[in-house]
Protein backbone atom coordinates (compact mmCIF):
# COMPACT_ATOMS: atom_id res chain seq x y z
CA UNK A 1 0.00 0.00 0.00
CA UNK A 2 1.48 3.34 -1.06
CA UNK A 3 -0.34 5.30 1.64
CA UNK A 4 1.49 5.16 4.95
CA UNK A 5 -0.75 4.43 7.93
CA UNK A 6 0.05 2.34 10.97
CA UNK A 7 -1.49 -1.13 10.79
CA UNK A 8 -1.49 -4.25 12.93
CA UNK A 9 0.08 -7.52 11.68
CA UNK A 10 -3.24 -8.51 10.03
CA UNK A 11 -3.48 -5.23 8.11
CA UNK A 12 -6.15 -3.43 10.18
CA UNK A 13 -5.62 0.23 11.03
CA UNK A 14 -4.22 0.88 14.50
CA UNK A 15 -6.03 4.23 14.62
CA UNK A 16 -9.42 4.34 12.85
CA UNK A 17 -9.00 8.13 12.55
CA UNK A 18 -6.25 7.50 9.96
CA UNK A 19 -8.94 6.31 7.54
CA UNK A 20 -9.70 8.21 4.33
CA UNK A 21 -11.21 7.40 0.96
CA UNK A 22 -7.68 6.92 -0.36
CA UNK A 23 -6.86 4.46 2.43
CA UNK A 24 -10.09 2.56 1.68
CA UNK A 25 -9.17 2.34 -2.01
CA UNK A 26 -5.69 1.03 -1.17
CA UNK A 27 -7.03 -1.52 1.34
CA UNK A 28 -9.69 -2.69 -1.11
CA UNK A 29 -7.03 -3.23 -3.78
CA UNK A 30 -5.13 -5.44 -1.32
CA UNK A 31 -8.35 -7.44 -0.86
CA UNK A 32 -8.95 -7.59 -4.65
CA UNK A 33 -12.23 -5.70 -4.33
CA UNK A 34 -13.22 -3.03 -6.85
CA UNK A 35 -15.31 -0.63 -4.80
CA UNK A 36 -18.68 0.28 -6.28
CA UNK A 37 -21.39 2.64 -5.02
CA UNK A 38 -22.88 0.01 -2.72
CA UNK A 39 -19.49 -0.72 -1.15
CA UNK A 40 -19.02 3.01 -0.51
CA UNK A 41 -22.47 3.35 1.05
CA UNK A 42 -21.71 0.47 3.42
CA UNK A 43 -18.27 1.85 4.30
CA UNK A 44 -19.68 5.34 4.94
CA UNK A 45 -22.49 3.84 7.07
CA UNK A 46 -19.92 1.92 9.12
CA UNK A 47 -17.80 5.04 9.59
CA UNK A 48 -20.84 7.11 10.60
CA UNK A 49 -22.01 4.43 13.04
CA UNK A 50 -18.52 4.28 14.55
CA UNK A 51 -18.34 8.07 14.95
CA UNK A 52 -21.81 8.19 16.54
CA UNK A 53 -21.49 5.20 18.88
CA UNK A 54 -17.75 4.74 19.39
CA UNK A 55 -17.98 1.05 18.48
CA UNK A 56 -17.80 -0.98 15.30
CA UNK A 57 -21.29 -1.76 13.99
CA UNK A 58 -22.31 -5.37 14.31
CA UNK A 59 -22.99 -7.12 11.01
CA UNK A 60 -26.73 -7.12 11.73
CA UNK A 61 -26.73 -3.28 11.82
CA UNK A 62 -25.05 -3.19 8.43
CA UNK A 63 -27.46 -5.83 7.13
CA UNK A 64 -30.45 -3.78 8.33
CA UNK A 65 -28.99 -0.69 6.67
CA UNK A 66 -28.40 -2.56 3.40
CA UNK A 67 -31.92 -4.05 3.50
CA UNK A 68 -33.36 -0.54 3.81
CA UNK A 69 -31.10 0.86 1.09
CA UNK A 70 -31.93 -1.92 -1.37
CA UNK A 71 -35.55 -2.37 -0.30
CA UNK A 72 -34.95 -6.06 0.34
CA UNK A 73 -35.38 -8.38 3.29
CA UNK A 74 -32.57 -9.01 5.77
CA UNK A 75 -31.75 -12.45 4.38
CA UNK A 76 -31.28 -11.05 0.87
CA UNK A 77 -29.30 -8.11 2.26
CA UNK A 78 -26.97 -10.42 4.18
CA UNK A 79 -26.34 -12.48 1.03
CA UNK A 80 -25.59 -9.27 -0.85
CA UNK A 81 -23.25 -8.06 1.90
CA UNK A 82 -21.24 -11.27 1.70
CA UNK A 83 -21.22 -11.10 -2.09
CA UNK A 84 -19.72 -7.61 -1.83
CA UNK A 85 -17.20 -8.75 0.80
CA UNK A 86 -16.73 -12.46 -0.04
CA UNK A 87 -14.16 -13.19 2.67
CA UNK A 88 -16.44 -11.82 5.35
CA UNK A 89 -17.59 -8.77 7.20
CA UNK A 90 -14.67 -8.66 9.64
CA UNK A 91 -11.96 -9.77 7.22
CA UNK A 92 -12.85 -7.29 4.50
CA UNK A 93 -15.59 -4.77 5.33
CA UNK A 94 -14.21 -3.83 8.75
CA UNK A 95 -10.66 -3.68 7.42
CA UNK A 96 -11.52 -1.52 4.40
CA UNK A 97 -13.69 0.76 6.58
CA UNK A 98 -10.63 1.40 8.75
CA UNK A 99 -11.88 -0.33 11.87
CA UNK A 100 -9.63 -2.09 14.36
CA UNK A 101 -9.96 -5.85 14.14
CA UNK A 102 -12.86 -6.99 16.35
CA UNK A 103 -11.86 -9.62 18.91
CA UNK A 104 -14.07 -12.47 20.16
CA UNK A 105 -17.08 -11.11 18.35
CA UNK A 106 -19.81 -12.84 16.40
CA UNK A 107 -20.15 -11.55 12.86
CA UNK A 108 -23.40 -13.23 12.10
Amino acid sequence: MNIQVERDPEGYLIDPDDWSDEVAKALSEEENIALNDTHWKILKFMRHYYSEHGVIPDVRHVTEYLATETQSNKKEAKKRLFKLFPYGYVKQACKIAGMKRPRAWSTG
